[in-house]
């Protein structure tokens, strides 16, 4: 069973693949504990795998009423699939700043990186949604927080208008400057860390 897991994106710089119909995706972890014993999806039952499934897709495609109204009735808010992406992180990869903004208020770790080292706000920042990182930086992520973090990915990327939203001054953002590679070559050098790890 655990080979119809649905495998999210390798790293930020891969576009997610949106065009087929996903397999069902299973949580690996099912507790806003940062120390949850992973599941065993082998162990849970079709319908249980399915449900997971429609809320990591509820979380990509926007669907607050849906997702929200699961949480409220108890599904763990920093669920995290196979990949260790939370809902958080897919609502703000995928550009949804009112259900990430739902999401926060119901306690969504800002700061929970996933399998990779990944946080939500880099994401945002790569993919260049400026009303997702103003809600994740208002909401207490930490812009220096992951590999790349969303400062370094800010500059890596020539997002300058990222680094203003996030408060980054200029001596941070000269010291980043110094250190990151900038342009299309560091998409290249991104992409390479990303498969090293």
């Amino acid at each position: 069973m655990s080979s119809v897991i649905q495998k999210e994106t390798e790293n930020y710089y891969e576009p997610p693949q949106t065009s087929q119909p996903k397999p069902c995706e299973a949580p690996n972890r099912v507790s806003a504990d940062h120390d949850a014993t992973p599941v065993d999806v082998n162990a849970l039952p079709p319908a249980t795998l399915a449900f997971a499934h429609s809320m990591f897709d509820a979380a990509r495609g926007g669907n607050a009423e849906r997702l929200l109204a699961a949480i409220d009735a108890g599904l763990p808010v920093n669920l995290t699939n196979d990949k260790g992406n939370t809902l958080l992180m897919l609502a703000a990869y995928f550009n949804h700043p009112v259900l990430v903004s739902g999401l926060l208020a119901r306690h969504a770790d800002p700061n929970r990186l996933n399998d990779r080292g990944q946080s939500p706000l880099a994401g945002a920042v790569f993919k260049g949604y400026e009303d997702v990182v103003r809600v994740l930086f208002q909401g207490g992520a930490d812009p220096l927080l992951g590999k790349p973090n969303a400062a370094e990915t800010a500059v890596m990327f020539r997002r300058q208008e990222m680094l203003e939203i996030l408060g980054i001054q200029k001596e941070e953002v000269d010291r980043l400057v110094a250190s990151v590679p900038v342009g299309p070559e560091a998409a290249v050098q991104a992409q390479q860390n990303a498969e090293g790890s």
